[in-house]
């Protein structure tokens, strides 16, 4: 059995960690920084952890690819796999500790707007303090209740808002952050009583277009949002149209409909937007990169031993 580990974010602890878990069930490893590094003799890898489209849309060998973030909607295209039986699975569950922790920064960079007095502190001013406001008594609404809302959820309770409302298509968690959770069809009710909509959604069908013109004016004046998941969630121009005319008080996205953000984009140049480049998950905290392996080295045994994989993807549901 041969895997391709395909990562430049990996440290030698990593390494050794996988090159430990493939030899403990006799499989050989080869690790690349990139696809470009893959010589030809490595294409018939049966398992991938990392991404090489060259392979995976040749190969009929590949039996599983492990990628190594949460999304997967690129790879829902029917046809996308060479090997049709190929199992997939993400990294979904390794990203919310360092996307909460994204999200409550943004939260407070917005409400106690710290953005601002950044600029001003930057040009050499020192003003009069000014109106602010405070995840304490706030109506949250977390829209997506997998690992990442979950976990902003859980994280949010300590900051003691008047309450936490989990939106999600089952409607339901066991996840005890939550005053309430109700089903997707409930969010026109729900929109009316938040005034911080945080939103980790994947991208399928279902929640393309979810947060449109209607829903936002739905929102009371003054509200936040904060979208981590997917841009192609949200109205990006009804999203600045109520930016600009103060309906939303701010608004934090780290994810967009196109990426990167072109530079014609009006959203560059609209007031109380927060933008970050996609980069509220990523390898990049220590936490994060253990975790993702740890996932790795689990289905790998599970593989083996024909067991079902952890965290395999439902290509029906897109997640």
């Amino acid at each position: 059995m041969k895997i391709l580990v395909i990562n430049n974010s990996l440290e030698e602890k990593h390494v050794e960690r996988i090159s430990a878990a493939a030899k403990s069930v006799g499989a050989d490893v080869s690790f690349y920084k990139n696809e470009a590094e893959i010589p030809q003799s490595d294409y018939d890898a049966d398992i991938i952890y990392g991404f090489a489209p060259s392979i995976v849309k040749t190969s009929m060998k590949l039996k599983w690819l492990c990628v190594p973030w949460a999304g997967v909607d690129s790879l829902m295209v029917p046809g996308y796999f060479a090997n049709e039986a190929c199992l997939l699975t993400n990294s979904a569950g390794a990203y919310g500790v360092s996307i909460a922790e994204h999200m409550i920064a943004a939260a407070l960079v917005m409400m106690r707007r710290l953005d601002e007095f950044l600029l001003e502190t930057h040009e050499g001013k020192w003003l009069s303090p000014r109106p602010q406001k405070s995840l304490k008594g706030s109506r949250i609404t977390v829209l997506g209740t997998g690992d990442i809302g979950t976990n902003f959820a859980k994280r949010t309770k300590a900051f003691e808002p008047a309450q936490i409302i989990g939106v999600c298509r089952s409607g339901k968690s066991s996840e005890s952050f939550y005053d309430r959770v109700l089903p997707v069809s409930s969010l026109d009710d729900v929109l009316p009583e938040t005034d911080l909509l945080a939103m980790s959604l994947p991208s399928t069908a279902e929640t393309k277009g979810i947060l449109s013109r209607e829903k936002m004016n739905l929102l009371p004046d003054g509200a936040y949002i904060i979208n981590v998941g997917r841009g192609s969630a949200i109205d990006e121009d009804a999203l600045a149209d109520y930016l600009e005319n103060g309906h939303i008080a701010g608004a934090a996205l780290d994810v967009f409909q196109t990426e990167p953000l072109p530079k014609e984009s009006r959203l560059w140049h609209v007031k109380n937007l927060l933008i970050t480049p996609h980069i509220a998950g990523n390898m990049t905290l220590p936490y994060t990169r253990d975790k993702n392996v740890d996932m790795f080295i689990e289905d790998l045994h599970n593989f083996v031993a024909g067991k079902p994989l952890h965290y395999l993807v439902d290509r029906k549901l897109g997640y």
